[in-house]
C-alpha cells in the first residue's frame, strides 16, 4: 500500500483539492480531501497520444516507453501499420509482444490499409479475413486509420467487410482523410469512421465535426496542425484529442503531450479542456484500461510542478513509479526475436540515372516534387532539366534534386523523379523508413552518391544513412527496416548526429529525414513517388 498527496486536479468535474490517494496492488483503493495542502504538485491522470505509429520513433516498444514516461505518457494508441506493411501480421504480433515486455500501456490497433495503394510494393498484405481474426483479439482495441476514403465512398466490398468487423466487435474505426469536405466527408464518417487526424485547417476539422467526428490535433516530427487547430479546443473539447502520429527519436526525447499541453495553455486554452483532450477523451473513446484518477481505477497518474509548463516531477502506471524528475526507471528489457524482410541487391550508380529514349542532348520539362517543411502534402511543379548523354540532370542551383524508391523486397527498375526544397549542395540521404510501404527512399545531388547512400540500407538490412564525399553515416534499423533494438537515448543521438549532417549537405528542412520518410506515401497528395513510378495523388495514378 502507498500513499501520495498533492492538489487533485479533477478534469470532468473541472475543480482542484487538497487529496490523499491511496495505491493498493496497482489500484485507487481511496481518494481523501485534505483541509490543507500537503505534499508538492498537481496530480492528473497520465497522458495519452491518441495516435501514434512507434516505429516513426525508429525504436522498439520496449524503447518507446522509456523515454515517453518521462514526458507523463502513460498510454498510446498504436497504429502498427508501418510493420505490418513489412512483415505482415507477424509485425503486429511483434509489436504486442514487445509492449508485454514494460510497465506502459500500449494499445494496438488492426491496419484497414495494407498494401495502403495497388500502386507500391509492400512486404506483406492484410485482407478482411486477416483483419477480423486481429480484431478479434482483446488486446487489439480498434481499426486503425482508413486511409482508403475512395473506397469507402465508393462501398467497396474489401474496405466494407473491414469496416464491418470493426462494428463486430464493438470497436472504433480510426479515420485518415486530408481535405475531405461536405457530403463527402458526411458519408465517409456516415460509414463508421469515427476520428480523423489529417486536418490541417480549422474549417475542414469544424466540418467533420459537424458530423459528429472527433478530431485529433496532430503535432509530430514532420506533420504539424496545432497552430491551425488548437483554438478549437475553447469549443469543441469534449470531441478532441492530441497526437503526434510520426515522433523521431530525437523529438520523443525531448517532449510529448506535455508540450501540446504547455502550448495549448499559453494560447489561453482553458487548462481543464486542454486536459480532456490529453488524458480523458482517448480512454474514453478506445475503452483503454487506463485509469482516470478514481477510486477502483488502475493507478495511471502523473505529478506536474503546475498547470502551465507540465513539467512532470512523477509518473505512475499501475501503481509503479515509472519515471521521477527527469529520469526514467524502465529498466531495459532483452528484445523479442526481430522480423524482417529485405530481399534486393546492391545497386549500381547508372541505376540511378533516368534515361530518356530517343534524345541524348538538349532539354526536357519534367514534373517536380516540391516538399514542404512540417507537412505531409506536396506540391507539383514543372522544371526544365538538361539531358547530357541521354541523363536528365539534377539543377544543384535551382535546389531540383534527384529522389528515387528502391523496392527492397525484390530486384526490380529503380523508379526515378525530381524533387525540391531539400536544399542539398552534394551528397545524398537515404532511408527504408519510407511509408507507407517501406521500401528506400534516397534524395541526392547526384547519382554515385546515391547509390552508396541507398546501398548502406541495403547492406544493413534497413536504416538511415548519409553520405557526404568519403563521409558515410549509417543508424541502422534492423528490426523490419524500421526500428533498432539498441538504448532509445543512444539512438536519439545517433539521429541527431545524422540529421545535423544532413542540414551541412544544405537542407533548410526542419527534420529531413522525417520529411524524406513521407516523399512515398501516395495517399497523401499532391506529387509523390512510389517503386512503380511517379503518382498524382489528385488523379490517384502512376504519371509518367
Amino acid at each position: 500500500m502507498n500513499t501520495i498527496r498533492g492538489k487533485i486536479v479533477d478534469i470532468q468535474g473541472r475543480e482542484i483539492y487538497n487529496a490523499e490517494i491511496t495505491v493498493s496492488n496497482g489500484k485507487i483503493s481511496n481518494i481523501k480531501a485534505l483541509e490543507t495542502g500537503e505534499g508538492s504538485g498537481f496530480i492528473i491522470p497520465g497522458f495519452v497520444d491518441a495516435h501514434v505509429h512507434i516505429e516513426s520513433s525508429m525504436l522498439v516498444p520496449q524503447e518507446f516507453a522509456r523515454l515517453a514516461v518521462v514526458h507523463g505518457t502513460v498510454a498510446t494508441v498504436s497504429d502498427p501499420h508501418e510493420i505490418a506493411n513489412v512483415c505482415g501480421s507477424a509485425g503486429v504480433d511483434y509489436m504486442i509482444e514487445a509492449g508485454k515486455q514494460v510497465p506502459f500501456k500500449f494499445n494496438f490497433g488492426a491496419p484497414s490499409c495494407v498494401p495502403a495503394t495497388v500502386f507500391e510494393t509492400a512486404g506483406d498484405a492484410l485482407d478482411s479475413k486477416a483483419v477480423d481474426a486481429l480484431l478479434a483479439r482483446p488486446e487489439v482495441r480498434y481499426l486503425s486509420e482508413m486511409m482508403n476514403f475512395p473506397g469507402v465512398l465508393q462501398g467497396d466490398e474489401e474496405v466494407m467487410k473491414k469496416i464491418a468487423s470493426a462494428k463486430k466487435y464493438g470497436k472504433p474505426v480510426d479515420g485518415h482523410a486530408p481535405g475531405l469536405r461536405g457530403e463527402q466527408a458526411k458519408a465517409y464518417i456516415d460509414a463508421g469512421i469515427s476520428t480523423d487526424h489529417e486536418c490541417f485547417t480549422s474549417e475542414e476539422a469544424l466540418d467533420k465535426l459537424a458530423h459528429g467526428m472527433k478530431i485529433l490535433v496532430r503535432e509530430g516530427s514532420a506533420a504539424r496542425n496545432f497552430n491551425a487547430l488548437v483554438d478549437l479546443l475553447k469549443d469543441h473539447a469534449q470531441h478532441m484529442m492530441f497526437c503526434s502520429d510520426d515522433k523521431h527519436p530525437d523529438s520523443l526525447e525531448e517532449g510529448h503531450i506535455n508540450q501540446l499541453c504547455a502550448r495549448a495553455v499559453a494560447k489561453g486554452v482553458d487548462v481543464f479542456d486542454v486536459l480532456l483532450a490529453a488524458c480523458i477523451n482517448p480512454v474514453l473513446h478506445y475503452k483503454l484500461d487506463v485509469g482516470l484518477l478514481r477510486e477502483g481505477d488502475p493507478a495511471d497518474f502523473i505529478i506536474v510542478e503546475d498547470l502551465e509548463a507540465f513539467q512532470v516531477k512523477a509518473v505512475y502506471i499501475n501503481g509503479q513509479l515509472v519515471a521521477e524528475n527527469g529520469k526514467s526507471l524502465i529498466k531495459r528489457v532483452a528484445g523479442i526475436e526481430a522480423v524482417n524482410r529485405f530481399d534486393c541487391q546492391l545497386k549500381k550508380p547508372e541505376e540511378m540515372a533516368l534515361q530518356v529514349n530517343g534524345k541524348t542532348e538538349g532539354n526536357i520539362t519534367v514534373d517536380v516534387i516540391e516538399a514542404l517543411d512540417g507537412e505531409l502534402i506536396t506540391k507539383k511543379l514543372s522544371a526544365d532539366l538538361r539531358i547530357i548523354e541521354g541523363s536528365v540532370q539534377t539543377d544543384l542551383e535551382n535546389d531540383i534534386l534527384k529522389i528515387v524508391v528502391v523496392n527492397r523486397y525484390m530486384d526490380a527498375p529503380v523508379a526515378k523523379a525530381f524533387i525540391k526544397n531539400f536544399g542539398f549542395s552534394r551528397g545524398a540521404i537515404a532511408s527504408s523508413v519510407a511509408h507507407d510501404s517501406h521500401n528506400i527512399v534516397a534524395v541526392g545531388a547526384d547519382d554515385a552518391s546515391i547509390s552508396r547512400a541507398v546501398n548502406l540500407v541495403i547492406e544493413a538490412r534497413g536504416g538511415v544513412s548519409l553520405v557526404d564525399g568519403d563521409k558515410e553515416m549509417l543508424l541502422a534499423l534492423p528490426v523490419a527496416g524500421l526500428m533498432s533494438t539498441d538504448d532509445g537515448y543512444d539512438v536519439a543521438r545517433q539521429y541527431k548526429a545524422i540529421d545535423e549532417a544532413a542540414k551541412e549537405l544544405g537542407s533548410s528542412l526542419s527534420a529531413p529525414f522525417m520529411t524524406l520518410s513521407f516523399m512515398a506515401l501516395l495517399v497523401i497528395p499532391h506529387l509523390k513517388l512510389s517503386d512503380k513510378g511517379l503518382f498524382d495523388g489528385d488523379r490517384f495514378e502512376l504519371v509518367s
